[in-house]
């Protein structure tokens, strides 16, 4: 029998839940104080939560940023059987197709963090997580042959895609290419209502979706936001660590909820695209730190595929702040580059 929950991309979900507590314990039973504004609903299969701390009134409706992130989820869903991204995923021509700006922009994007993570973040990956039983719905316990794999990966491959930004335009170089854009979207959802937001004059608040987020400015008490980052541990939910931060964009991935066992070897939902399989190391889960939420979403896919050592490395290298949780045995150990060390006044718990 397979031992795990119903797949989800990022674990980050359950991180949110701990940012939302801690900022609410800054503002104690009072749930609306003067100057604090705060949003919720449902998006991308999951929830969201918008704070805003002003000392004027906010003009800024539930319906605006509902149908801000209703037209992200019209672009890149691959669960509504029109969307842009299914359209084109249903489209087996090899011309080039006329994309939205949206489209364009996160293909690009992700095709330039697939070159720097050196081929392990890729958006055409989904067909393999579908084969390994970890897509919208289950399959068989049966595993993959290397048959199927083989079948499969020739279909998968961010080189497969090419973009033309000037023109707006993108095309398949294989007709049965799929874009999936799960690791990337809701952080993409993250930086337009946090964009919005800035748009309407207002600099202090938090935007989260799905576990991903971006601060800007103060919280209700006048100080960083608080942020809670929890322990991977499947067996329960407990805080690994608390950081204070502010005008930045947070992600964490980790494949520690979503896995299955059998013949008691564990098969993680993170499969690697340069060879078909599930991922085998010891990397729990990993935080990123950027300036833009999409690219800390993206980046904390690529660096779950590569592990603790490789990912490490890459960070190094791109100067980035990456916090990894490594298991070893029972225990977790944390590896926090330079740049994270730099960015976070950290709270251990």
């Amino acid at each position: 029998m397979k031992s795990t929950t119903q797949p989800v991309k990022n674990i980050s979900f359950l991180t949110g839940f701990f940012i939302l507590l801690l900022s609410l314990l800054l503002i104690g039973c009072d749930s609306s104080p003067k100057g604090l504004v705060s949003y919720s609903g449902q998006t991308m299969g999951t929830t969201y939560h918008v704070t805003i701390v002003a000392d004027q009134k906010v003009s800024i409706a539930q319906g605006d940023i509902d149908e801000l992130l209703a037209g992200v989820n019209q672009t890149f869903s691959t669960y509504i059987d029109n969307s842009e991204v299914w359209l084109l995923n249903e489209n087996k021509s090899d011309e080039w197709q006329k994309s939205s700006p949206a489209l364009i922009s996160l293909v690009a994007a992700s095709q330039y963090i697939s070159e720097a993570s050196l081929g392990a973040y890729d958006i055409t990956v989904a067909p393999l997580v579908d084969l390994w039983g970890f897509g919208p719905s289950f399959k068989p316990d049966d595993l993959p042959s290397q048959n199927d794999i083989d079948k499969v990966m020739q279909d998968i491959g961010y080189h497969k895609i090419i973009v033309n930004t000037e023109e707006g335009t993108l095309k398949k170089l294989s007709p049965n290419v799929h874009l999936d854009f799960s690791s990337i979207a809701k952080g993409y959802g993250v930086d337009e209502v946090a964009n919005y937001i800035e748009s309407r004059g207002f600099f202090n608040y938090m935007v989260e979706v799905g576990g991903e987020m971006r601060l800007r400015g103060h919280n209700p008490d006048g100080k960083k936001w608080r942020i809670a980052v929890e322990k991977p541990d499947s067996s329960k939910r407990s805080i690994q660590r608390v950081i204070k931060l502010s005008d930045i964009a947070v992600a964490t991935s980790g494949g520690y909820r979503n896995f299955f066992i059998k013949d008691a070897v564990e098969y993680s939902h993170t499969i690697d695209p340069k060879t078909g399989n599930p991922v085998q190391h010891h990397l729990a889960s990993v935080t990123v730190l950027s300036g833009e939420c999409m690219t800390a979403d993206a980046w904390a896919t690529a660096f779950m595929v590569l592990g603790d050592k490789k990912g490490y490395d890459l960070a190094i290298e791109q100067k980035m702040a990456v916090l990894f949780i490594v298991k070893n045995g029972p225990e977790y150990h944390e590896v926090m580059t330079p740049e994270f060390k730099r960015l976070t006044q950290e709270l251990v718990i």
